[in-house]
């Protein structure tokens, strides 16, 4: 057999009776709840900033970068809701390297998916209970919705998982804003019925239990450029990629039409740096086009607290290991910038 079953996890239920939320902490997430869903839906005319590092392999350093958030927030509460990234899971194109704390609560040292469960809801108990900032996570592996679903506010679906029939149906069984990236090959149509599918109720097998959902109205996209058959980054955030978005989403039964743009990736062509400018360009053609101002409603940003990168082991404290990062001084005047220009 290809299998070894090494261990019996813990039931999601028995991890978060040990590492529960506070009373206080749950009524801030439920009130963070709101505002978030409130944008998407429209009923509130703020913007989303979904920002953190690439993934979250430091307690210390990720929450450290969000008490800074805090900061900011507060001075931008009339205009920004503000989400950490704490990205616990890591998607690897060819399954190779870091996988997130998730999998690895230490970098350089085996997997221990027992001790990464821990790790990952610690660190957004924490981050919450520290900052009063719920986050967003990707969910990499959809059985592991449970153990942090008390936690989350807004939750994404990659590139990679995004026409995955399991990351679909799950999707649909959310009570908070889910963002279905486009595929790698950018293709809008692949996107779009993963936010129906996730839109709709369904049947389905879900950790050993037969299970029916009533279907998530907060479904929705994000654009993250594409890769085209020759390897070359396609951004996808410009002007006319959202014009067609806004026809796709028209010919579609879906509800509550919102696009998140993702300044990074394939957008970016990984040139960290660029975030900067991407994102002005976003906030320019929403303020010159009442359509793309319904339709846009935040972006994703990869940011920590020193730019760049490094290689797993160099210990260079606040400094992704995996994609490279805005530096905190950086994302900190970007985000005052994308407020000023939130009007």
């Amino acid at each position: 057999m290809s299998f070894t079953f090494l261990k019996q996890l813990p039931t999601p239920e028995e991890i978060k009776q040990e590492y529960a939320l506070s009373p206080s902490a749950k009524q801030t997430k439920a009130q963070r709840d709101k505002l978030v869903k409130d944008i998407i839906t429209g009923e509130s005319d703020k913007f989303l900033v979904i920002i953190g590092p690439c993934s979250a392999d430091n307690e210390d350093a990720v929450c450290d970068y969000i008490s800074r958030l805090c900061k900011v927030q507060e001075k931008v509460s009339d205009r920004l809701v503000i989400v950490p990234r704490i990205y616990t899971n890591k998607p690897r194109t060819t399954g190779e390297g870091y996988k997130g704390i998730a999998h690895q609560p230490d970098p350089e040292k085996r997997p221990d998916m027992l001790a990464g469960l821990i790790a990952m809801r610690k660190m957004h108990i924490r981050a919450l209970e520290e900052s009063g900032l719920s986050s967003a996570d990707e969910m990499l592996y959809p059985e592991n919705w449970p153990y942090v679903e008390d936690l989350l506010s807004y939750v994404a679906i990659g590139a990679r998982s995004v026409e995955d029939q399991h990351h679909r149906l799950t999707v649909s069984g959310f009570d908070v804003p889910a963002g279905m990236k486009n595929p790698t090959s950018g293709d809008f149509s692949v996107m779009l019925n993963s936010v129906y599918a996730g839109q709709h109720p369904h049947h389905f097998v879900f950790r050993g239990y037969e299970v029916s959902t009533t279907g998530n109205p907060l479904a929705h996209v994000v654009l993250r450029g594409a890769v085209n058959k020759r390897g070359i980054c396609i951004p996808n955030y410009h002007y006319e990629d959202l014009e067609r978005l806004i026809q796709m989403y028209d010919k579609m039964d879906l509800i509550n039409p919102a696009a998140i743009i993702d300044a990074n990736h394939s957008n970016s062509n990984k040139q960290y740096e660029q975030q900067i400018r991407i994102v002005k360009e976003i906030m320019h053609n929403r303020k010159i086009s009442p359509e793309l101002r319904r339709l846009v409603k935040g972006v994703m940003i990869e940011s920590y607290l020193e730019p760049g990168c490094q290689k797993v082991g160099e210990h260079v404290y606040g400094k992704s290991i995996t994609d490279p990062c805005l530096g905190w001084q950086e994302s900190e005047e970007l985000i005052y910038q994308i407020a000023e220009m939130n009007e």
